[in-house]
């Protein structure tokens, strides 16, 4: 195992594994040390974002992986990422076989969207296998600060893989009065249907705000579940993963603008974190890029518009987006935009993070 580290960028952070933890047959926590540089982003991170793991290969250096955080701020002394063995997975596969407390292992600062906006809200969470993990840590965010009631689906193939199934039987019972777990086993039950998942979920649909994390065809039949349940799409949250191609962890160089770029630059108003900044917005550059550029902390991961992390409201004029994965149709319709692969294509625009 490589120890001694160095980032190979100025946002990343080494972390060195404090504790390994088996919870299934397939799946173990990995809870991590604070970091010396940057440690106050592992402190205060929002239930439910992830770490972007780099993760050494022999064929191409290394490939980046991003694991949500099963640990709760302000609830957990360390951050803890919970990693799944998939038959193809090499990233999840690496960190089960390599990472022994005292390893270390390069990570980006928790990210990602997939968080409650409002903590006092009756919470609807749904997941499967190791889609828990940043269900998780929403869940205990939830009955730890907020009021609301919460239902939590979770579906696996038999009993045997469910993850965390002390943690839930204790939160269960401390939390009697707001907490519904409702387990789902294929091995006795089969596979949940989405006319299932509308029976047993439509009494909430008025009142609850879902979060949903799992495999493909999983999703697929809790979204058509929910909508056949009533759930409208501005109530309902996904948390996707893909394969990264690219290197999030290099600095982004923004090389020099020619004047004709200067002069035909977009203006943008940009609120982040209740402050508001006024840019100069370049039509060949991503938002992300010029906001790098200005000095601010931008909201992203990957750069490859994959991960959703930066995110954020257009409020005002019009942009061009060579990828769209992390959004669907209806959250482009809603104002919804990647920071990191949009363009401006009006002279005048707004953005809200």
């Amino acid at each position: 195992m490589t120890t001694d580290l160095n980032p190979h960028s100025n946002r990343s952070v080494i972390l060195t594994v404090a504790e390994v933890i088996d919870e299934t047959q397939d799946a173990r926590s990995i809870v991590f040390d604070l970091p010396t540089h940057n440690a106050e982003k592992f402190v205060d991170y929002l239930p439910g974002q992830f770490l972007t793991l780099r993760i050494p290969s022999e064929q191409i250096g290394s490939v980046a992986r991003c694991y949500s955080l099963s640990s709760t701020a302000g609830h957990d002394e360390r951050p803890k990422i919970t990693v799944k063995r998939t038959s193809d997975g090499y990233g999840s596969n690496w960190i089960c076989d390599n990472l022994a407390v005292g390893a270390q292992i390069e990570v980006l600062p928790p990210s990602g969207v997939f968080t409650p906006s409002d903590i006092d809200a009756p919470t609807l969470l749904i997941a499967a296998g190791s889609g828990v993990t940043p269900v998780m840590s929403i869940l205990k965010a939830v009955l730890a600060d907020g009021t609301g009631p919460v239902t939590f689906l979770y579906a696996n193939r038999g009993e045997r893989d469910v993850i965390f199934a002390a943690e839930l039987r204790e939160l269960q019972t401390r939390h009697a009065d707001r907490l519904t777990v409702i387990h789902w086993l294929n091995s006795v039950q089969g596979r949940l249907t989405e006319d299932q998942v509308a029976n047993l979920i439509a009494p909430l649909s008025a009142t609850h705000s879902a979060y949903v994390c799992g495999p493909g065809p999983f999703m697929d039949a809790v979204h058509a579940g929910l909508s056949k349940a009533g759930f409208g799409h501005e109530r309902v949250h996904n948390e996707v993963y893909t394969s990264l191609s690219g290197d999030p962890f290099e600095d982004v160089e923004l090389g020099e603008l020619s004047d004709e770029e200067v002069d035909s630059a977009a203006q943008v108003e940009v609120e982040l974190d209740g402050h508001t900044h006024q840019l100069s917005w370049p039509r060949s550059r991503t938002l992300v890029d010029v906001m790098l550029g200005a000095g601010l902390d931008a909201p992203y991961s990957c750069r490859e518009g994959e991960c959703g992390s930066c995110a954020c409201s257009l409020t005002k004029g019009t942009v061009e987006m060579a990828v769209t994965g992390a959004l669907d149709d209806a959250d482009i319709a809603d104002g919804y935009i990647l920071a990191c692969q949009a363009r401006p294509t009006s002279d005048s625009l707004r953005i809200e993070f």
